[in-house]
């Protein structure tokens, strides 16, 4: 069973959650037939949303009295919050890396402008707090890649303010800057802004000069 977010992508996490939403009660084998992931994968998983008090378990496997086939433990939803899936550890606690990002991503769509002070202002909260070199390096590979735009210029004093297109708003999940200075879009999952052809671009237009420059000597 091919299981797609209805934002882009589907991970395993998304894909399990959306199982156990369908469900509601379920064994680890039945959300495997389903999903086609590892059991040792969601078994993790469905431990980790147990400890965070998403599922409670409702059967631990035993052999059945009476015929003694063997009864698979079993988990029912208790805690639905919705189509996210929970980002939580194995141990049942909430994972934090990357809030920022995803809190800088809703902020833009909210606010009508903003400069990278404001972004990082507006985007922290008590238990994520963004600096301002970090909101103005994701501000500058997000105006690159072509979500935001610039609506007053920067001025003595002042800082550049943008805005995002509604146009643009592609989905919840943040666009990632990764390793190789891409910017990778989760809710389409596509690379929408690969440095490699502005680099090319550089590179040919250096050349050209350097020829030119070499034919005047």
């Amino acid at each position: 069973m091919s299981i797609k977010h209805r934002h882009g992508h589907a991970t395993h996490r998304d894909a399990i959650w959306a199982v156990i939403r369908d469900l509601h009660e379920f064994s680890v084998s039945e959300i495997e037939d389903k999903t086609r992931i590892s059991h040792g994968s969601i078994k993790t998983y469905i431990l980790g949303l147990t400890k965070a008090g998403y599922l409670k378990r409702t059967e631990h496997h035993h052999r059945a009295k009476v015929d003694n086939r063997f009864v698979a433990n079993r988990w029912q939803l208790i805690k639905d919050i919705g189509v996210d899936a929970p980002r939580i550890t194995r141990d049942g606690k909430r994972i934090t890396q990357g809030l920022s990002r995803e809190n800088m991503w809703h902020a833009m769509r909210i606010l009508r402008d903003f400069s990278s002070k404001d972004l990082a202002a507006q985007a922290s909260t008590d238990d994520v707090i963004i600096k301002h070199a970090d909101a103005k390096n994701y501000i500058k590979y997000l105006h690159k890649a072509g979500y935001l735009i610039i609506v007053i210029p920067a001025k003595l004093g002042t800082q550049t303010r943008y805005r995002m297109p509604a146009s643009r708003y592609t989905g919840p999940r943040p666009p990632m800057i990764q390793r190789t200075k891409q910017v990778f879009d989760p809710n389409t999952g596509k690379v929408v802004w690969p440095k490699q052809r502005d680099e090319t671009k550089h590179d040919h237009g250096v050349r050209q000069y350097s020829l030119k420059r070499y034919a005047r000597s």
